[in-house]
């Protein structure tokens, strides 16, 4: 009779799993993708390296599983601000600003997968997170393109450019580090009002929109 695995079972490897990909996230938000080494998922996960190998054989999967993880996470919050939002320019908006508030608050990580240089075999990975960003912003930007609330633009161009600049404006090391709270949503909004200023939306009715979005108040 095949081996077939007990509810117990599959629950404790499931839970293996979460707590590895847990400790890797934890060394990816502290010193960016350069950081998840399959050592060092071990040790901070309390188990055996050859452990964390029957999980995910080469670092690029257990990397590839970060990336993953941060992408549907970050996407699912901006989703759902841009959804909650009553137009598609409050949308933009909030889908913006909620993406700068939750980067900065987690500026060490969000500039790994942005803007830091990683290895070549990584690079893909990578690339994935950024396609998948620019894919729910894009889906804004034409949403008030197609209103005639925007300025005719390029618009395969539109949403990366406001991923480059959101990224070097906030994350980058020419940027100092925000002291407190107060500081960061400052730099937040200031940041979505340069990304809307950027799309053509003139100035009043751009800052009207940032005052009136709701940033996520945990990333600070």
């Amino acid at each position: 009779m095949p081996y077939r695995r007990t509810e117990t079972v599959i629950r404790r490897l499931a839970a293996r799993e979460r707590a590895i990909l847990t400790a890797a996230l934890g060394l990816a938000a502290e010193g960016g993708l350069h950081a998840v080494h399959i050592a060092a998922v071990a040790e901070r996960a309390q188990i055996a390296a050859g452990t964390v190998y029957r999980y995910f054989p080469a670092k690029t999967d257990l990397v590839g599983a970060v990336i993953a993880n941060v992408t549907a996470r970050e996407l699912e919050a901006v989703r759902a601000a841009a959804d909650a939002a009553p137009g598609p320019l409050s949308a933009l908006a909030a889908g913006i600003g909620t993406f700068a508030a939750r980067a900065l608050g987690a500026r060490r990580l969000m500039w790994a997968l942005l803007g830091e240089a990683v290895d070549a075999e990584l690079e893909p990975l990578r690339l994935e997170f950024q396609r998948a960003l620019a894919g729910e912003l894009d889906i804004r930007i034409r949403a008030a393109a197609v209103r005639k609330l925007l300025p005719e633009q390029d618009l395969p161009l539109s949403a990366p450019a406001i991923i480059g600049a959101l990224a070097q404006s906030l994350l980058g090391p020419l940027v100092p580090a925000h002291a407190d709270p107060a500081a960061a949503r400052a730099a937040v909004q200031d940041a979505t009002l340069l990304a809307l200023r950027a799309l053509g939306i003139v100035d009043a009715r751009a800052r009207g929109l940032v005052a009136q979005t709701v940033l996520p108040a945990a990333s600070f």
